[in-house]
């Protein structure tokens, strides 16, 4: 028997005998750096785990304070968050030898940066500046007018800086500012375009702001514990730390985690009021439907030991549970596409200022695309459609002159005066 599995076995040249490998050891193999790559098989996690926590504690902690602090406060954290965003991504493909041979490159980066914040937060916040400096009529009259041309204002910084580049271009790199021209404006289309949704859905009431971003800390926290410790299954190769089980039980955590935050946050009218102006005053203001509890009784079969009979539940709750299904199963491609990118250009991550998570990106790539959906959802879902009188106000103080207005005034009232004796 032995001989004749030696003579069908084939022989390579010098006696040795060559085995083919059978299509499951090649498998296995292949599994092998993946398998490795598993949280659950790191040896240094919990340590890694201490610092991420501790990093954790501390974030979580400032984010709260500054929510306390009201609607102004959290619009400076996000524009510190771009800061350190796009510094993290010009960063990401700069050459210290070319930058050394164009002074002052470097700086038109930031002036095309600081244009875009000046024109995406000009359009979002021009109509509550103009509330707030309603009573004085010189701030009033000054503000409408920079609200008047400020598209030309901002395309006249634009086209000066496009000027400004035309003018610095040199001989044998060319290609090196052309990339970082294009670099630049990718970035702007990245860290403004999502984050000027953020900044709209802190003014419709804090709530649309902060329930999205707390449901992706959830998903994040939950996927972490979750991979940590029963992590088995790759989920993507972009990711080789992602596993199944993180994502299947972070999912069930952020749902049910969304239905029960919306509750809390949906009593308190700091959260839910909108912000019509730029001061910092305490809100009050009619919840609307959607924040007074609806109560519902229990069935009979319910157990006489369950202490509640009737259970409370507000209408915004339903639609938290959207905000939560689109956090646990969508949002996390937000972060394999950064996972993707930051593998392209072979980094780790995007930047190291906070310790156990990398760089202020890596952290938001996620609630970026949360941010936009947030922003969608309430406009096509929740907010009302129809014009109310406090928007027509609005758009008569900032588009109508004084005369005009009160020309508006005198053919209104004989509208309705005709009306009224007719």
């Amino acid at each position: 028997m032995l001989n004749d599995n030696n003579t069908n076995s084939p022989s390579a040249p010098g006696g040795r005998t060559r085995h083919r490998r059978r299509p499951s050891d090649v498998t296995s193999e292949e599994n092998k750096p993946n398998e490795r790559n598993l949280l659950v098989n790191d040896r240094s996690k919990y340590k890694s785990m201490v610092i991420r926590a501790y990093s954790t504690i501390w974030m979580i902690g400032g984010f709260a304070l500054i929510i306390y602090c009201g609607h102004l406060y959290i619009t400076a954290m996000v524009v510190v968050i771009q800061v350190f965003m796009a510094k993290e991504l010009f960063n990401l493909l700069r050459k210290a030898r070319e930058d050394t041979r164009l002074p002052g490159f470097r700086l038109l980066n930031w002036y095309f940066f600081f244009t875009a914040m000046l024109f995406v937060y000009g359009r979002i916040l021009s109509q509550r500046l103009v509330n707030t400096v309603t009573s004085d009529k010189f701030l009033y009259q000054l503000v409408s007018s920079l609200i008047k041309y400020h598209m030309v204002i901002c395309y006249s910084l634009y086209i000066a800086g496009f000027m400004w580049f035309i003018l610095t271009l040199k001989k044998k790199m060319y290609k090196y500012q052309f990339g970082q021209y294009a670099w630049t404006h990718m970035i702007l289309i990245v860290v403004f375009t999502q984050s000027s949704f953020t900044v709209a859905n802190i003014f419709e009431g804090i709530i649309w702001f902060l329930l999205p971003a707390s449901l992706i800390v959830i998903n994040d926290i939950a996927a972490y514990i979750f991979g940590f410790f029963f992590g088995r299954t790759p989920l993507i190769k972009l990711s080789p730390k992602k596993t199944w089980e993180g994502f299947i039980g972070a999912s069930i955590m952020t749902v049910i985690s969304a239905f029960g935050l919306a509750n809390v946050m949906g009593r308190y009218q700091w959260l839910t009021c909108p912000r019509t102006d730029l001061s910092t005053g305490w809100l009050h203001c009619d919840p609307g439907p959607l924040f007074k509890p609806e109560y519902f009784t229990l069935p009979g079969w319910t157990p006489d030991w369950f202490p509640w009979k009737k259970v409370s539940i507000l209408p915004v709750q339903g639609h938290a549970l959207c905000l939560g299904l689109f956090a646990s199963i969508i949002a996390p491609f937000g972060g394999f596409f950064a996972s993707g990118f930051k593998r392209a250009f072979k980094v780790k991550d995007f930047g190291d200022s906070i310790p156990g998570h990398g760089g202020i990106t890596d952290r938001m790539d996620c609630q970026m695309v949360m941010a936009v959906f947030a922003y969608i959802y309430h406009q096509s879902f929740v907010m009302a459609q129809n014009l109310s009188v406090d928007t027509i106000l609005d758009q008569i103080l900032v588009n109508l002159t004084l005369e005009e207005q009160a020309a508006l005034y005198m053919k209104l009232g004989q509208i309705l005066q005709q009306r009224v004796v007719g």
